[in-house]
């Protein structure tokens, strides 16, 4: 039921012109774009969202199982109400998105920040998930003995735990990754399909198929099942263990 699926994908895929229809306009723009924007949606998965994950390990307070559910909910949310959320959130007559169109001039809508964005909505949670863990679990007497040396906060995360959770660090930041890399519904309902702007690899795949131009629609599924196969095999033995 898993297996066939990708064993029907390879056995449809051109083998004789998959270079030629990865190396077209249209697919070349689209890729280059799906690394700028999942990139950038990890950046921002980083910067937000490696704060949310230590406050919710480390402190108590009112509300912190609440929370807690509403930053993992994209993780179970159908990205197209996502989108929809998004689009009354930031969207030009949205509630944030219309004062900052009002001040700045700037829309997320039909913009490539706008895809980030949506990148960044449906991948954050499983950084978030992946660093509360790591903070939660890991051994704590560095923490502790650092700060009877007179360390600071600041020095002591820098120096003592962020490089304890290192290694659950990078398995999150692949996984937000490789999430945000194969994103479709929130971002096509929230930033549109414009080539070269926001028409990221999943929504080319999407407009080939509908246009019937399988080549290089199965081209592009090819490299987006082997990045998010190449991921999943580098964390294995992070989540198993070696046999």
């Amino acid at each position: 039921m898993i297996v066939l699926p990708l064993v029907g994908l390879l056995e449809r895929v051109s083998w004789s012109t998959l270079l030629s229809d990865l190396s077209a306009h249209d697919a070349y723009v689209a890729l280059r774009l799906s690394l700028e924007t999942s990139l950038g949606a990890l950046a921002i998965a980083l910067v937000l969202g490696l704060p949310l994950a230590w406050i919710l390990a480390r402190r108590r307070f009112p509300g912190r199982s609440v929370l807690r559910g509403l930053v993992t909910l994209p993780m179970v949310l159908p990205p197209v109400v996502g989108g929809i959320a998004l689009l009354y959130a930031f969207g030009r007559r949205g509630l944030a998105g219309q004062l900052i169109y009002n001040l700045t001039g700037w829309r997320f809508v039909f913009n490539t920040s706008g895809a980030i964005l949506a990148e960044a909505f449906v991948s954050m949670p499983f950084l978030i998930v992946t660093a509360e863990a790591a903070f939660r679990s890991m051994d704590r007497r560095g923490e502790e003995a650092a700060a009877t040396l007179g360390a600071g906060p600041a020095y002591r995360f820098r120096r003592v735990t962020l490089p304890a959770v290192a290694p659950a660090l990078a398995a999150g930041a692949a996984l937000t990754w490789a999430r945000a890399l194969g994103e479709f519904g929130a971002t096509i309902t929230f930033a549109g399909n414009l080539p070269g702007s926001t028409q990221t690899t999943p929504l080319l795949i999407y407009l080939d198929i509908e246009s019937g131009h399988e080549a290089t629609a199965l081209a592009l599924s090819l490299v987006l099942l082997a990045v998010s196969l190449g991921v999943l095999v580098g964390l294995r033995d992070r989540w198993l263990g070696n046999p």
